[in-house]
């Protein structure tokens, strides 16, 4: 953004404040950060936790690495400049839908570590939970339905994360899910336990 820019965009700040719809929601808004290897089971976790805020009357959104590139970063590749970005702009927005005060579950391998960590800097400690969901690497691709682990095994899929590019694991995640061992429902309920611990969620 030039000085000029700058100069002319101001924030402007609403009338209804996150706090007020955190009130009225009878939770707290958070930023549930799925992260994995491919067929690791983030989107099937993501809308399976959606799911059940949706039955217990929370408000919350699932923001899916595939749906994304279908509009908001349908323009974006997969090289590793691209993926910064794609995760850059998924951080925006998951910033803006917290503000708003949804649960906001993201399922994206986002495979850099800077990159996650750029996205938690965007929010107060309490806010952002990262989420590992662990499962080796040959169980991702027995789960491969789309073949892609096959092609970027033949070389035919570039900078395919897990093969030609690298997954690097989460130092310190705020929870870590075993999708290979664990049921969804299994999964489901640590990650609301985990939530309730926090304050964050009322006994669901």
């Amino acid at each position: 953004m030039s000085k000029q820019q700058a100069h002319n965009v101001m924030w402007q700040n609403p009338l209804v404040r996150r706090d007020d719809r955190e009130a009225q929601n009878a939770h707290r808004s958070v930023a549930l950060w799925l992260t994995g290897l491919p067929c690791a089971g983030k989107s099937t976790l993501a809308f399976a936790l959606e799911a059940h805020f949706h039955q217990r009357g929370c408000q919350s959104y699932v923001l899916d690495g595939d749906n994304v590139r279908h509009g908001l970063c349908a323009d974006l590749g997969f090289s590793e400049q691209a993926r910064t970005e794609n995760i850059r702009r998924v951080g925006e927005v998951t910033k803006l839908m917290v503000d708003a005060g949804l649960i906001t579950i993201t399922a994206f391998i986002s495979p850099f570590r800077e990159d996650r960590e750029r996205v938690r800097n965007m929010f107060k400690p309490d806010e952002f939970i990262e989420v590992y969901c662990a499962c080796a690497l040959e169980v991702c691709e027995a789960r491969d339905v789309k073949g892609l682990y096959k092609r970027a095994r033949a070389g035919e899929v570039k900078q395919f994360t897990g093969v030609s590019s690298p997954y690097e694991i989460p130092l310190s995640p705020e929870l870590v899910v075993d999708t290979a061992q664990a049921s969804l429902q299994a999964c489901v309920a640590q990650v609301c336990a985990y939530l309730q611990s926090k304050g964050l969620l009322l006994d669901v």
